[in-house]
């Protein structure tokens, strides 16, 4: 019943779930930091993988753990998942595990992802590369010098452009390479990107997986062969998930349906809102007939998603006083909860990006990324409207 053929919602309240001997619909939280065995041989069973099994904790193997990362990979259709303490830890994982030949970026990410990427593997000796999302002429290149693994955001953060991820996939995988594609912004609910070719999905499952902003994990997806060797990485760098926010998890995937289906309208109705409006020069929001990457979002998108940025006519201080004016959105980082995010990329997401860098990628001192919440779509475009006034 709860297979990969029933419906995104069906699996995001049923998949994973234990049998509780107690009648409890949920999984109980095993706080447990180690497990019991009747024999020897029992233990070695689990040690050595002949049998899933619970053993210790900081390894994953956990009840608790384990049928989160069920209900992970049933979320975007793979065979496994590891749960994670951040997505940063998912990604750091996996550019460890599958990265080490190289690493080609493709289009915007998040500032995290951009340092650890520009500055600490290259000390580990991984080489890193940087295209632009209209550079991809250039990324054979890199694949013909031996680079092993593609990674992208899509939707990006934070220009919202939309990469082709299946036109990606066939040019990372002629020349051998795997393609890593981060769909926090999406979320599972919008896009899959293991159907249009990806080997790996990460997600910061702080954002909408999470959805109330009081979680930190992270999650990586896709065949078990390929997440296998990824597991040891997790094991000895103990950044594996704890059970008490595995569990929260669990209960905040359970609702990812309806949230991300209203965050989804009420986004749709600001950009569209914000269009209009004499003090905006542009929209980004793939949900827009005129955004450049529409065409591609109708083709591997389900949804458009709860995230737009705006860019004022102005400059810097216009955006400073519109985002101190606003009473509904909060002025704060993350995204993908109930409550909705005004955040300037220029002073959090990507603050540490170099003047000139911010220029090339689009990233302008006069853009205001929005988090759209739960609430009334008309009260959040009050609200801005009068920001903006």
């Amino acid at each position: 019943m709860h297979t990969k053929d029933t419906g995104l919602a069906t699996r995001c309240v049923h998949a994973g779930e234990l049998n509780d001997t107690n009648g409890s619909p949920h999984t109980p939280i095993y706080t447990t930091t180690t497990f019991k065995f009747d024999s020897t041989a029992d233990l070695l069973d689990v040690v050595e993988g002949r049998k899933a099994g619970s053993l210790y904790t900081r390894y994953g193997l956990n009840p608790t753990i384990r049928a989160l990362e069920e209900k992970l990979a049933s979320l975007e259709g793979a065979e496994a998942a590891w749960a994670f303490s951040s997505g940063m830890a998912a990604e750091s994982a996996l550019f460890l595990t599958h990265g080490r030949k190289g690493i080609v970026c493709i289009g915007d990410a998040y500032g995290g992802t951009m340092e650890l990427l520009a500055s600490q593997l290259p000390e580990l000796g991984i080489p890193t590369y940087f295209l632009l999302g209209s550079e991809l002429d250039g990324l054979k290149t890199f694949l013909q010098q031996g680079a092993g693994l593609v990674f992208l955001e899509t939707p990006t953060n934070p220009t919202l452009e939309v990469l082709d991820i299946a036109a990606i996939s066939d040019i990372a995988h002629e020349y051998g390479a795997l393609l890593a594609v981060d769909n926090t912004f999406a979320s599972p609910m919008n896009q899959n990107p293991l159907e249009q070719g990806a080997d790996f999905v990460i997600h910061s499952a702080t954002k909408y997986l999470g959805g109330h902003s009081d979680l930190t994990a992270g999650a990586l997806m896709g065949s078990t062969h390929l997440l296998t060797p990824v597991w040891p990485w997790r094991k000895n760098l103990g950044t594996a998930i704890a059970p008490e926010i595995a569990s929260l998890l669990m209960r905040s995937i359970r609702s990812l349906t309806v949230r991300v289906e209203r965050q989804n309208t009420t986004a749709q109705a600001l950009a569209e809102a914000m269009a209009q409006h004499p003090k905006v020069a542009r929209v980004l929001y793939p949900g827009l007939p005129g955004f450049p990457g529409h065409s591609v979002a109708r083709k591997q998108m389900k949804g458009y998603g709860g995230m737009l940025t705006i860019e004022l006519k102005g400059g810097y201080e216009d955006a400073v006083r519109t985002v101190d004016r606003l009473k509904l959105f909060a002025i704060a980082p993350s995204l993908g909860g109930v409550e909705s995010l005004a955040t300037m990329p220029v002073t959090t997401t990507h603050h540490g990006l170099p003047p000139a860098e911010r220029a090339r990628r689009g990233i302008s001192d006069s853009m205001i990324r929005l988090s759209a919440g739960l609430e009334d779509a008309a009260d959040l475009i009050a609200d801005l409207e009068q920001a903006l006034s």
